[in-house]
């Protein structure tokens, strides 16, 4: 049974157990693909069966990683066979069953209040986003929420972080930003807020030109009609 209930590989090299930082943030990226999927759908649809079925995928996968051993986790296993042929980045497990714990006490908050009472409210907003957030910037940055965390709590600190980030040094001339990107990022924040109020205008431009009659874009198209998003369309242009 040992050789089943565990946490963490053996790695001679180590002191601690550890994991391949590139198989979980796999993992961490096909559970966001999902999520996202399922909280899009329940956010502009009102449909909430695929959260519900990804909540309870999600609380499964987590229970198998902390209580019997990640490497039967579905999600680590597809990641795994995904960066297979890359070679591997190695962290500490300590701090990821910590982190992992955090989003197992979320999904099954989440499977009670949704799954189980099926009460919709601010809480299930809640905690999808933060489930988001954190497997997004696992995923997208290598930034693991929970480990962060883990240092508050814990008087001996993460060890083997991802891409030596538990270690204090300073930023090589490669890392650091300038003035200049710095500007170049806020020009660009201020444009995508320029024409997103440009469109906003141009809609209401639109729906001011005959309150009484039919807009245009609420004439469905017939690509719309043959793939059976009728109801999508009108709902993406305001068309009652």
């Amino acid at each position: 049974m040992k050789n089943i209930f565990y946490f963490g590989e053996k790695i001679k090299d180590f002191k601690i157990r550890v994991f391949n930082e590139k198989e979980l943030r796999a993992g961490a990226g096909i559970l966001f693909l999902f999520a996202i999927v399922a909280f899009l759908n329940s956010w502009l649809l009102g449909d909430f069966k695929l959260t519900k079925i990804f909540v309870i995928i999600f609380l499964i996968d987590f229970f198998i990683r902390i209580f019997i051993n990640p490497k039967y986790s579905p999600s680590l296993i597809i990641g795994r066979f995904i960066v297979s042929n890359q070679k591997p980045e190695y962290i500490g497990a300590p701090q990821k069953k910590f982190a992992w714990s955090m989003g197992f006490v979320l999904a099954l908050t989440m499977f009670f209040v949704l799954v189980v009472n099926n009460v919709i409210g601010p809480i299930n907003l809640f905690i999808c986003l933060a489930c988001l957030l954190m497997l997004f910037f696992e995923a997208s940055f290598g930034i693991c929420i929970g480990c962060k965390i883990y240092n508050i709590f814990n008087k001996e600190k993460a060890k083997l972080c991802p891409a030596g980030s538990c270690e204090i040094r300073k930023k090589e001339d490669i890392q650091k930003i300038n003035l200049i990107q710095v500007i170049i990022t806020i020009l660009f924040i201020i444009l995508i807020f320029i024409i997103y109020n440009i469109n906003i205008k141009e809609k209401e431009v639109i729906i001011n030109i005959d309150n009484n009659q039919e807009v245009s874009d609420c004439e469905v198209p017939q690509w719309a009609i043959d793939i059976g998003h009728v109801d999508q369309y009108k709902l993406h242009h305001d068309c009652k």
